[in-house]
């Protein structure tokens, strides 16, 4: 009934006019009135800057309302009301279908996907993967630029949990990244969230953002109050080094900076590079990297088989051949199903990046 009311109320007030989104992004200023929040209220923050900057925004999913499973959406409901921040039916594709409607009509429609694994069912249900697929990532492009839904960002928590299990757990960013027309995002920080979530959100392209559930509330720092974004498809280099190039995402930043200072105890130096943007991705950064370095380990949770590692290696050894001194090593999920009790077995943890360091460096 909220639903309804809601979509009722959008059709008095949506416009088709073009709409003004700038894809340009201010140099995040330091963080001197910064306070330390976790990644979740980093979050939360972003979509609030971004519902009162911009009365086009809307923020729906299941359970937002009160907060979210997550408590990502915790404030907005009170503040912003019912027509702009409001709950929706247990049903991805209507969730996904309603967001690129609203974009369409030249707003900023913010969809939250309580779990990346529940995009799944698209497999045999032609539930949310179709829509984004061949309908968001497609909108501009079969239109000859007359239409777009530019305005669309889908937010989701993706990887593993502790106790998530096969429904709960799993990384589907591959999928998403071969498809031309999205923008695919996965933050490693509270601060790097906040930045580069209003980044997505105003960004005039559909965009999906990862959120790395692990880091929900282990991941605290300093992050600024005021409204700022990141700047999309640039990597960043965490940590220069001189003897191999290391590449993650998301949550698997922080397994590899453990692994970064192992190493150098063992007097290994580690380039770090966070990707930050999957696609487009930013190949000149990693490239730099690898040429001075001459080795490359890429990392991620999800299953190594067609994961996006795979596209990362496959362009180095392309545009690096000759300056490789070893195979590139990926070090990632396995090839099996998301496992319960034997979850630290399927994982890529710390000391399997370091034995695959060591093994790089020494070939």
């Amino acid at each position: 009934m909220a639903t309804a009311m809601a979509v009722r109320a959008l059709g008095k007030r949506a416009s088709i006019a073009a709409r003004g989104f700038s894809s340009s992004c201010e140099t995040e200023k330091a963080a001197k009135d910064g306070k330390p929040i976790n990644l979740f209220s980093a979050i939360n923050q972003a979509l609030h800057i971004a519902l009162d900057t911009d009365p086009r925004a809307y923020v729906f999913g299941e359970d937002i309302r009160f907060g979210g499973v997550f408590r990502c959406t915790t404030g907005l409901f009170d503040r912003f009301g019912r027509s702009r921040v409001f709950n929706t039916p247990l049903c991805e594709q209507g969730i996904v279908g309603f967001a690129i409607g609203l974009a369409a009509m030249g707003n900023r429609a913010i969809a939250e996907i309580q779990f990346a694994d529940y995009i799944y069912p698209a497999f045999d249900q032609a539930f949310p993967f179709n829509v984004i697929v061949n309908e968001a990532a497609k909108f501009r492009y079969r239109s000859g630029n007359e239409f777009n839904c530019g305005g669309l960002t889908i937010r989701t928590p993706y990887g593993a949990v502790g106790h998530g299990g096969h429904y709960h757990s799993q990384s589907p960013e591959s999928f998403f990244c071969h498809v031309p027309g999205l923008k695919v995002v996965i933050p490693r920080s509270p601060r790097q969230a906040k930045g580069l979530l209003l980044s997505c959100i105003r960004d005039p392209n559909p965009s999906i953002f990862f959120e790395p559930k692990w880091l929900y509330r282990l991941a605290v720092e300093e992050v600024p109050e005021h409204d700022y974004m990141l700047p999309l498809s640039e990597a960043e280099v965490i940590h220069q080094g001189s003897d191999i190039t290391l590449v993650g995402w998301g949550a698997q930043l922080s397994v590899l900076e453990q692994a970064c200072v192992e190493a150098a105890k063992e007097g290994i130096s580690c380039e770090l590079i966070d990707l930050r943007t999957l696609i487009p991705w930013d190949k000149e950064t990693v490239e730099a990297s690898v040429r001075k370095t001459g080795k490359l380990l890429v990392s991620h949770e999800a299953p190594v088989t067609g994961g996006f590692g795979a596209e990362i290696s496959a362009s180095i050894a392309e545009s690096c051949f000759l300056r490789l001194e070893a195979p590139v090593a990926r070090i990632c999920g396995l090839d099996t199903p998301f496992p319960l009790v034997y979850e630290q077995f399927y994982m890529p943890t710390k000391n399997k990046i370091l034995d695959a360091i060591k093994a790089t460096v020494n070939y």
